[in-house]
């Protein structure tokens, strides 16, 4: 099973920059269908940004041009960059992963948009 490890929430303000990781271990790496997914208080959770093996992106709407999602094979980590932050993008994300048919999550991290 893949493990997931998130790191790089935070408080910022709106306007203001983070970037998540995710380094994950448990698999071939490179072949990981990546992504990303944050939950708001009250709200379902919702697919942020994805990456596939061979680095095809995908956003949802409410982020395009704001959020970049990357990877780096070799530390098998996935990457948030999160620009120009405001408050709706407050919740907690979840780095996700796809290897060999199973899903795996991580444990979140929280990102608090302050007005």
């Amino acid at each position: 099973q893949v493990q997931l490890v998130e790191s790089g929430g935070g408080l910022v303000q709106v306007g203001g920059s983070l970037r998540l990781s995710c380094a994950a271990s448990g698999s071939i790496f490179r072949l990981n269908f990546m992504g990303w997914y944050r939950q708001a208080p009250g709200k379902q959770r919702e697919l942020v940004a994805t990456i596939t093996s061979d680095d095809s992106t995908n956003y949802v709407d409410s982020v395009k041009g704001r959020f970049t999602i990357s990877r780096d094979n070799v530390k098998n980590t996935v990457y948030l960059q999160m620009n120009s932050l405001k408050p709706d993008d407050t919740a907690v994300y979840y780095c996700y992963s796809r290897f060999a048919g199973l899903n795996s999550w991580g444990q979140g991290t929280q990102v608090t948009v302050s007005s």
